[in-house]
């Protein structure tokens, strides 16, 4: 299984990123798909999900109304669209797949990928 972010680099505050992973080795369609971030000196920290079939969502509280999520099962990929950026979510981004099971999980994934990084200056 692989996964790779891409779509990261340096934004102004206020400004946009969209964030694509690419997944291979696996079908994506029997995993919920999940977004994470480590902050420059912190833990890596669970951003946003998205369930198998993109019918639901589960955000942190410090992203919600400014980050979307997204997936194309047949393209076998997935979105993260961030807004509003703020010098904050300044982080390496790593997406991440979890086999579907009903409830969409802030930990325990299966596989991680390799990260973006997300620079936004003030």
């Amino acid at each position: 299984v692989q996964l790779q972010a891409s779509g990261g680099g340096l934004v102004q505050a206020g400004g946009s990123l969209k964030l694509s992973c690419a997944a291979s080795g696996l079908t994506l369609s029997n995993y919920d798909m999940g977004w994470f971030r480590q902050p420059p000196g912190k833990e890596r920290e669970f951003v946003a999900a998205i369930a198998w079939a993109g019918g639901g969502t589960r955000f942190a509280e410090f992203v919600k109304g400014r980050f979307t999520v997204s997936r194309d099962n047949a393209k076998n990929t997935g979105s993260l669209s961030m807004n509003s950026l703020k010098p904050e979510d300044t982080a390496v981004y790593f997406c991440a797949v979890k086999r579907e099971s009903g409830i969409i999980w802030d930990s325990g994934y299966d596989y991680y990928g390799l990260g973006t990084q997300v620079t936004v200056s003030s």
